[in-house]
């Protein structure tokens, strides 16, 4: 398999699909989703499922983020299907986001009618723009001007509360991060849709989704430095393995991970 670009999406087939998953990225890593996110993302693909991942660049209106970015997905999905590289037959859809990636999904789930089999939700954040983005008071052009993502936090949160329809949902939060906002999030979900929402914490921390499995090569003589290299690959894959495991058993509870 290797990525390709379609209508400003990148795009990984397998030879035999069984499902499509739309993922999208956090905030300035999203950018370039096949390069940040490789390591998992192509665990996926191994795992047949087609992996769409659509870069976006953050700006303040995230409704207008989410609209883009749900174009640019049913555009790269219908030169697929027109090219027939995906088999004609239905194939579930899956939602993977990963921080302000979470939020997009959950606006698209929100604001547009779309068909999801479900929505894998890791490391939610949805932070208001003074605390998602350093410094920013620094540039208000006036004290008094108050500059804010639309929707706003508040904004999103009712908006799910009232509008979200993605029914079946898998949250997961890592034991070691300082801003996930994974348990307000599942409050809300599991209000609107009891006994269809899962929350799983694992080990890792906000940037456990980037982690690229460390190749590294001990020379003739293994040295101290070995063992800390071979210590700190085998931590990294420790949590991108438990993370790539409980995403596919989610997918679907018969695959042998």
């Amino acid at each position: 398999m290797d990525w390709q670009e379609i209508a400003g999406s990148w795009v990984l087939i397998p030879t035999r699909p069984k499902g499509i998953i739309h993922f999208l990225g956090g905030a300035f890593v999203g950018t370039a989703p096949q390069a940040t996110y490789r390591w998992l993302l192509e665990q996926l693909g191994r795992q047949g499922y087609a992996v769409i991942s659509t870069p976006f660049l953050n700006t303040f209106d995230h409704g207008a983020i989410a609209r883009d970015v749900l174009n640019r997905f049913e555009t790269t999905l219908e030169r697929l299907k027109a090219k027939t590289v995906l088999s004609k037959r239905h194939l579930p859809i899956y939602g993977i986001g990963h921080s302000m990636g979470c939020k997009i999904h959950l606006l698209i789930g929100s604001l547009f009618a779309v068909e999801r089999a479900g929505n894998i939700l890791i490391s939610f954040n949805n932070y208001p723009a003074n605390r998602a983005i350093p410094f920013l008071d620094q540039f208000a052009p006036n004290p008094a001007f108050n500059i804010e993502f639309t929707p706003s936090p508040l904004e999103t949160n009712e908006l799910i509360a009232k509008r979200y329809e993605i029914r079946r949902n898998l949250l997961i939060k890592f034991t070691d991060d300082t801003i996930d906002q994974t348990a307000s999030l599942s409050q809300v979900l599991q209000q609107r849709f009891p006994n269809m929402v899962t929350v799983q914490t694992l080990q890792g921390n906000h940037l456990t989704p980037l982690g690229q499995d460390i190749n590294w090569r001990s020379g003739q003589v293994f040295t101290p430095f070995d063992a800390i290299g071979q210590w700190i690959k085998q931590e990294v894959y420790r949590d991108l393995n438990q993370l790539k495991r409980e995403v596919i058993r989610w997918l679907d509870p018969f695959t042998p991970v």
